[in-house]
């Protein structure tokens, strides 16, 4: 009885979710959280420095068309992910707390779920295929089925974890599995593998980290299941995953009106570009996600502590993301043909496009987190159901001019979109709207100086005979120009970072120095 009334994660002394000692309950929870965003971003960093140089391997040996295909698939595989998680996952990260039964519950109501689905998927693999007119993706579905054995298995272990603010280890495992199959995919490529070096990297990738989860969890699956509790956690957890199945279906629906009308060459260029622009997403904001998630649900009884914590937080992302876009704007004539080749040019526009989308989106991510962390998934759903509808019905007008419309129909999409966001906000953590989008306004002067300039130093580079050296001596243009501006139109931000990011106490003295922060500090 003692193991079904142990909660996690446990009272101060040695954690039996990882077996580290725990964190001093005095210690700040900003510092905890500052530290679990910096795990998590420095491991994107590492990923996507690998993952870099794995896709342009990939975009030398693999087609278009076979990215296309892959894009296609992984438009359908997500949903089984969803499904069978039931948004227990998410549950068992707000909760105040959890223990072995309805551990046990998610678990098994999980693995069940995946079972039954991975098994419809095989049987219809054949009509979704049929569906976008690709006979080839029969044989990729039925292979990405085992990803989907891993990804369910893993679900309860990663939940302790995250929940145990274990974020460092989540980050060296996520590491590893990344590394892993990168060296797989590279390998099957250069073998001549085309579109199975792609899957081999999902597939290696889920099975890496559900393996290294629960070599690190203390915890076991008992047959202690309880009905009431599984009615709880559905209860929640059919608003989380109605949220994550409202957004495959608008993937799915996406690519599968470029798949139909462009073909899936199309579809593999927009794949790549979407790609892009991703990284810089995740180096910050998909790291801030299980963090604030985490952080939002610990401090929501305290308002005002929430709105200061939630307000920093999204003016750091903006500020730390933005230049990457920028940068992503301004070079990507020169920097896709660059690293993948002259058969990827058409994805250049679409990139750009992503990449101003990508800014204006940002908070989405953060807000994400918050109404999860706040309990608050329905209101959550409500808002993607309108802007999930909008970005199809968008994309389905929009596809006749080309891959280049369709990535404008996403950022008047974006743009519309963020605005009701703020609205939203607003009314959840009784604030004014201005207040909501001051984060964002801040940042929006010096984003658009930033991307002005920077248009002008590629202008004015254009002669040189390397394009890496174009690309870099831009990408310093744009970082001095963006960090001067932020410290004379957004220094509360700057100061925000150098009070909450742990860094020693010389290094933080030296950069507020170099900054002169002190000539600007209020009287």
């Amino acid at each position: 009885m003692g193991a079904e009334r142990r909660t996690y994660p446990p009272p101060p002394g040695r954690s039996p979710v990882t077996g580290d000692e725990q964190v001093d309950p005095e210690e700040g929870l900003g510092r905890r959280a500052a530290s679990g965003v910096l795990w998590l971003t420095a491991q994107k960093w590492v990923i996507r420095a690998g993952g870099f140089v794995t896709l342009v391997v990939l975009t030398h040996q693999v087609a278009p068309k076979d990215f296309g295909v892959v894009a296609a698939a992984m438009s359908v595989i997500p949903l089984v992910y969803f499904l069978s998680d039931l948004g227990f996952s998410t549950y068992l990260l707000q909760a105040d707390e959890v223990d072995q039964r309805s551990l046990s519950t998610a678990f098994w109501a999980s693995l069940v779920a995946g079972a039954l689905l991975s098994a419809g998927l095989l049987g219809v693999a054949p009509l979704l295929a049929d569906a976008f007119g690709l006979p080839e993706l029969a044989p990729v579905l039925r292979a990405l089925v085992l990803s989907v054995v891993p990804t369910v298995l893993a679900a309860v272990p990663m939940a302790l974890l995250r929940r145990a603010m274990a974020f460092r280890v989540v980050a060296l495992q996520a590491l590893v599995a990344s590394l892993l199959a990168q060296v797989v995919a590279v390998a099957v490529a250069l073998l001549g593998g085309g579109v199975w070096a792609l899957v081999s990297q999902l597939v290696v990738t889920q099975w890496v980290v559900a393996l290294l989860a629960w070599g690190r969890v203390r915890w076991l699956p008992s047959f202690t299941v309880s009905g009431r509790l599984f009615a709880r956690m559905a209860s929640f957890g059919v608003k989380v995953s109605g949220f994550d199945l409202l957004g495959t279906t608008r993937m799915l629906l996406e690519n599968w009106i470029i798949a139909v009308t462009l073909g899936p060459t199309a579809l593999g260029l927009l794949n790549v570009a979407q790609r892009l622009v991703q990284v810089a997403q995740e180096l910050v904001a998909a790291s801030l996600v299980p963090v604030s998630t985490v952080v939002f649900a610990q401090v929501r009884g305290a308002v005002d502590r929430l709105r200061t914590s939630y307000l920093k937080a999204l003016g750091l992302a903006y500020a730390m993301v933005s230049p990457v876009m920028i940068l992503l704007v301004v070079t990507a004539p020169v920097l896709i043909p660059l690293l993948f080749g002259g058969k990827w040019r058409a994805s250049v526009p679409p990139a750009q496009a992503l990449a101003v989308a990508g800014i204006i989106t940002l908070g989405a991510m953060l807000d994400h987190g918050l109404f999860y962390g706040l309990g608050r998934p329905g209101a959550w759903l409500g808002y993607a159901v309108v802007v999930d509808s909008a970005t199809v019905a968008t994309t389905a007008v929009a596809v006749r001019w080309g891959l280049v419309g369709v990535a404008v129909g996403f950022v008047v999409v974006a743009t519309l979109a963020t605005v009701a966001r703020w609205v939203l906000v607003s009314r959840v953590m009784g604030m004014s709207v201005p207040t909501v989008a001051r984060p964002f306004v801040t940042v929006l002067v010096p984003t658009a100086i930033t991307t002005a300039v920077g248009l002008l130093a590629m202008n004015a580079l254009d002669g040189l005979d390397s394009p890496a050296l174009e690309v870099a001596l831009c990408g310093l243009v744009v970082a001095i120009v963006d960090l001067a501006l932020l410290r004379v139109l957004a220094v509360g931000i700057i100061r925000d970072a150098l009070g909450v990011l742990p860094l020693p106490a010389r290094p933080a003295a030296a950069i507020r120095r170099l900054l002169r922060l002190d000539l600007l500090e209020p009287a």
